[in-house]
């Protein structure tokens, strides 16, 4: 690439803003050119960051640039197809939605035109739903992403490889644990530390909103499969990190259902299999999804373990805007673990 592309977020203010901020500034391809909120509009980035203090001058804007070559949205959900339909964002702006407003194939299918007075011949955005395990080829060719959820993403590399297969032909069982940052900056009585510290509990067990995009994804890659998932989510009391125990009933043994996964995951540089059991602290403030198999009675138990912001959000959202210019896959994602 001959020239560093210009970046927008909007939406600036929050969790995944700062992540993406924090890989950005770093980023040897890119040049972010502004950040919108609304409300910290005039106020320097790092007074919200404030470990951003020394690494940039921006200041939070109330609107984009203009010259964009990419837009993030990290708005909260229900707002980015809002916000995308009064835009006028020129055709040429590649968009990556870290919102669940494009997730699913509905909602794609009618996401806002990307710009009626350019194109009159726009029909729409073409969202393409951005797990790199499982869509690479889609995402390359896209001209809009939709990020994935954060436990959405655990799960899937969970459970893709099996997928791939056609060897989910029975209920699938999940109990996964998030950190705190994984409801978002805005306060709320199971967000506050009082409440957190010393405590865990169970959200939205059976209905959470990720369900539906690991359905369309495992049905894609398996068509005719109709199992549930019953999904049992856990707020933790630590800060960041997903980790995920996934299981279901096959006659796959562990030394095929190793060769399996790595096979699958050949390709893919963020998500590992390891041969020993796994932790967070793996994974903690990088891009990695790092997984583990072993086998109870017949039941195959899969392990996955990631960063909720990262690969769960905004690294991924990086590694999608790579992927969307033909960058290194890596490219601004070489993160050390906050090991100790």
């Amino acid at each position: 690439m001959t020239h560093k592309l210009n970046i927008g977020i909007v939406g600036g203010a929050g969790y995944t803003a700062g992540e993406l901020l924090r890989l950005l500034l770093r980023h040897p391809h890119v040049t972010v050119s502004s950040v919108v909120s609304s409300t910290q509009a005039g106020q320097a980035v790092h007074t919200v960051h404030e470990d951003l203090l020394g690494d940039t001058d921006l200041c939070f804007a109330s609107a984009l640039a203009g010259d964009e070559d990419v837009v993030f949205l990290c708005l909260g959900h229900g707002l980015a197809h809002a916000w995308l339909a009064t835009a006028n964002l020129p055709a040429r702006t590649k968009v990556i939605d870290l919102s669940h407003d494009f997730r699913l194939a509905a909602d794609r299918d009618t996401s806002p035109v990307a710009n009626q007075n350019a194109d009159p011949d726009a029909t729409g955005r073409r969202f393409v739903y951005g797990l790199p395990e499982a869509n690479r080829a889609a995402i390359q060719n896209a001209d809009s992403v939709a990020n994935p959820g954060c436990f959405a993403t655990a799960i899937q590399l969970a459970l893709l490889p099996l997928a791939a297969a056609g060897l989910l032909t029975e209920a699938v069982h999940v109990s996964a644990i998030t950190g705190g940052t994984g409801a978002g900056r805005a306060l709320s009585d199971t967000t506050g530390f009082t409440w957190r510290t010393g405590n865990v509990s169970v959200y939205k067990p059976f209905t959470h909103q990720h369900l539906a995009e690991i359905g369309e994804t495992l049905t894609r890659l398996q068509p005719g499969f109709d199992q549930p998932i019953h999904f049992i989510p856990y707020r933790g009391n630590f800060t960041r990190g997903i980790f995920a125990s996934v299981y279901t009933t096959t006659e796959l043994l562990i030394p095929a259902a190793q060769n399996l996964y790595v096979d699958y995951y050949q390709a893919a540089p963020f998500t590992l299999v390891s041969d020993r059991e796994i932790h967070l602290k793996q994974v903690v403030n990088t891009n990695k999804c790092v997984l583990h198999l072993t086998r109870h009675g017949d039941q195959l138990l899969v392990t996955a373990a990631l960063d909720n912001l990262l690969k769960g959000a905004s690294g991924q959202a990086v590694q999608n805007m790579n992927l969307l210019f033909g960058l290194p896959e890596t490219a601004g994602l070489h993160l050390k673990a906050s090991f100790h």
